[in-house]
């Protein structure tokens, strides 16, 4: 299996349990992995033979955007679920960090696999 990732997609969203954090936009970090083969892309140069990384990249940026979630953890899933679902991904390891979160951390979130990974 071959993997298509975008690392490093930061995007403002609504996300928090205290009153606060329900106030401000904060900065989501997310780095995605996601399982895919790229030989029939490969040999014939085309990008609808392959998984779109921009598409991908729109649609989750406009999904959290508009999101309001407590935890990163339902954030994470509701992401996973849509990279699985529209974009039929088999396999996807998604971290969202939420830099910041705990004073003298620099990176706070989770790391969730879905699917699975095909072994060649």
């Amino acid at each position: 299996m071959d993997i298509i990732y975008l690392k490093d997609l930061r995007i403002d969203t609504i996300i928090g349990i205290y009153d606060w954090e329900r106030r401000a936009r904060q900065t989501v970090v997310l780095d995605i992995e996601m399982g895919t083969d790229i030989k029939k892309a490969a040999q014939s140069d085309d990008i609808k033979n392959t998984l779109n990384y921009k598409a991908v990249a729109k649609r989750i940026i406009a999904f959290v955007e508009k999101s309001e979630y407590q935890l990163v953890e339902t954030l994470a899933e509701h992401i996973s679920d849509i990279l699985i679902t529209e974009f039929k991904v088999p396999w996807l390891r998604l971290r969202v960090n939420k830099q910041g979160a705990v004073r003298g951390v620099r990176d706070v979130g989770v790391v969730i696999e879905r699917g699975k990974r095909e072994q060649e």
